[in-house]
């Protein structure tokens, strides 16, 4: 957090080529090694406008359905409804800080895969709060921006107990 780059809205990605698989390759190393549930390439210093998800297995998440590993390119979302529900969320840019951020039951994303094959999918839930928090991240929007009442934004040893995994 305080990192200009992530202040910034993310460049459309314009090809999809050898470069864009090297980079889509560190940001799933990166997501692996610190178990998140998602990761935006201007985390990893890059302004351009992809994200990677997957939940699968993952002891950061053991209650939560999987999530398909999908690679996300020029995401568009549209909420599906008006319908908001707050959750505790965290990010790998926010090391050790959670907070209860509202977001959209609801939504369709589409884009494009690593390949540039449309994407085109309705999902709601964790699902849809982590493709949120991660595209918030191409928008130059960390999820302390999105909160209504800062306190209930704290390091998550102290708010151990009041909290239900959510993504980071």
């Amino acid at each position: 957090m305080g990192e200009p780059l992530l202040r910034q809205v993310g460049a459309p990605v314009e090809r999809f080529d050898a470069e864009l698989t090297a980079l889509v390759a560190d940001m799933n190393d990166t997501m692996r090694a610190l178990n998140g549930a998602g990761l935006a390439a201007p985390q990893i210093g890059v302004s351009l406008r992809v994200v990677i998800f997957e939940v699968n297995s993952n002891p950061r998440y053991p209650d939560v359905s999987p999530i398909p590993y999908t690679v996300l390119v020029n995401p568009q979302l549209t909420p599906l409804g008006d319908d908001q529900e707050e959750g505790w969320e965290g990010c790998l840019s926010v090391p050790g800080l959670r907070g209860l951020v509202p977001r959209f039951r609801s939504l369709r994303y589409r884009g494009y895969d690593l390949e540039g094959t449309p994407i085109d999918r309705t999902v709601e839930g964790f699902h849809a709060r982590v493709v949120q928090h991660e595209v918030d991240h191409l928008d130059g929007i960390l999820y302390p921006q999105r909160m209504r009442d800062l306190r209930n934004f704290g390091f998550e040893e102290a708010l151990r107990g009041q909290m239900r995994p959510m993504p980071d």
